[in-house]
């Protein structure tokens, strides 16, 4: 038994017309999109990367000016100028001596850094080098700075060898910081804090 099929022309499927609410809508949508790209582009200039060089001032462990820039070094964090530590039973200025070995990194080379991002002081998170050396990691490896967002192996071999701060106890400048000033404690300089400070810098409105 055959079977035959019917030879009609299907009818075409036809959209329903867009209501003038979903038209005014997809009209504002691209607008706001638009807008934003607008936004995105006019707002590039403030995460492209900065650069400063020179003969640097050192103003403490983790915090060189050159020139007219302060330079707050990215993803280390330096005892403070005026913290103290403790070592053999008695303390010592360790934010002094951390000061100290950044000049003698330094050695009265030109110092240049980049960076992109600020913290809240205005000072530009750079990576600093001199002489083809990178500062940010010597001072860790130096054991006279600790990892803030970047440099952990670094910070765990000065440990194990018991160099500069971890030759005795101390508080880690961040936990020194609240305590002695009663500051918001800063944020550490990793990749999350990065792309924070993208989106804000991006859509800025102010």
């Amino acid at each position: 038994m055959s079977r035959s099929w019917g030879t009609r022309p299907r009818r075409g499927y036809a959209a329903p017309p867009r209501s003038l609410w979903r038209r005014l809508m997809d009209y504002g949508l691209t607008v706001i999109i638009l807008g934003l790209l607008i936004l995105l582009a006019a707002r590039l200039d403030r995460v492209e990367t900065r650069k400063a060089e020179g003969a640097a001032i050192v103003n403490d462990g983790d915090s060189i000016t050159l020139g007219a820039e302060r330079i707050r070094m990215r993803g280390i964090d330096a005892p403070e100028y005026t913290q103290t530590c403790r070592r053999n039973g008695a303390d010592y200025p360790c934010g002094t001596l951390a000061r100290q070995a950044l000049v003698r990194l330094i050695a009265g080379r030109p110092v240049s850094c980049t960076g992109w991002q600020r913290d809240r002081y205005g000072r530009l998170l750079g990576d600093c080098t001199a002489g083809g050396m990178d500062l940010n990691r010597a001072q860790v490896e130096a054991g006279w700075a600790v990892a803030f967002g970047g440099f952990e192996s670094e910070e765990a071999i000065a440990r194990a060898a018991r160099v500069g701060i971890w030759a005795g106890t101390f508080d880690r400048p961040q936990d020194w910081r609240d305590s002695h000033h009663g500051e918001v404690v800063e944020r550490k300089h990793g990749t999350l804090a990065s792309i924070g400070d993208a989106v804000r810098e991006i859509f800025r409105f102010w």
